[in-house]
């Protein structure tokens, strides 16, 4: 692949990606913190600060003591990268080095390195691997929130039971029987259908 090519247009995606999976596995941010702590320890001891014409070296008698302490710290950050199993005791360590490296290592670096230590450590030692989310139950076709079988069963006996109730809460309203043969019976006594006005004589 020539300099000239361009990347493939998901590649930058799927690279991001993948690393955005391997880093929510492990105590990433920990473990940089625990790096950058040990670089201004063992930085420090060996610099020389030019102010001017004059030449400020801060190296101590306790150099070899800051060169290992940053060491330690370095391969501390890595392992809780690639080593996530020993978190607690990476953190543990993490956070021993830097109170060591205040009167061995110029105050712990000037303070930036014993206090990135101290924070990549209590990182590391609060750091607990996330849970996958649960699946939601799906829902059954069919039946809606709010209905039931019971409720679904009885509308459908709901147009005939409203057919018999009279508009506007007059009351119940009484349809007329009629028999086989057609005939209406009625026995109010208001239709002269079986003579004398509902009323039989005698005799």
């Amino acid at each position: 692949m020539s300099a000239e090519t361009p990347a493939a247009p998901g590649q930058f995606t799927r690279r991001r990606l993948q690393f955005r999976a391997w880093r929510g596995t492990r105590p990433f941010w920990a473990g940089l913190f625990v790096m950058l702590g040990g670089l201004p320890i063992m930085y420090f001891p060996y610099a020389h600060l030019h102010l001017g014409h004059l030449t400020l070296a801060m190296s101590t008698t306790a150099g070899a003591g800051s060169l290992i302490i940053g060491v330690l710290l370095v391969v501390l950050g890595f392992s809780l990268w690639f080593q996530r199993h020993v978190q607690t005791f990476a953190g543990v360590a993490a956070i021993l080095l830097g109170l060591v490296s205040i009167p061995v290592s110029n105050f712990g670096g000037f303070i930036l390195g014993f206090l990135f230590a101290l924070i990549g450590g209590a990182m590391a030692v609060a750091w607990a691997p996330g849970t996958p989310p649960e699946a939601e139950p799906a829902e059954e076709p069919g039946v809606g929130a709010g209905d039931s079988p019971e409720s679904a069963a009885d509308g459908d006996d709901a147009p005939e039971a409203a057919a018999h109730e009279a508009p506007h809460g007059e009351g119940p309203v009484f349809t007329k029987d009629t028999d086989v043969t057609g005939e209406t019976n009625e026995l109010s006594g208001t239709i002269s259908a079986n003579g004398a006005n509902g009323r039989h004589s005698v005799g």
